[in-house]
């Protein structure tokens, strides 16, 4: 279990940290805020970042198509 701060996490998902702030207080990636501090300060855990983008892969439809009608 690796644990990052968000200029790690950020990095790692290749996006910017503020991006990355913003997403998790969105709920739109998993993350933790430590509790006991004056400003937010979020950790993200790598096995859930890891699982995040494996299950937002699988939710397309892996072949690159839209799924526009085609006419």
């Amino acid at each position: 279990m690796q644990w990052l701060n968000t200029n790690e996490a950020a990095a790692y998902l290749k996006v910017n940290p503020r991006t990355l702030a913003k997403w998790a207080r969105e709920k739109k990636v998993p993350g933790h805020r430590l509790s006991g501090t004056t400003r937010f300060v979020w950790r993200f855990l790598q096995s859930e970042l890891d699982a995040m983008l494996i299950s937002s892969t699988n939710n397309g439809n892996g072949d690159g198509s839209s799924n526009r009608r085609r006419t």
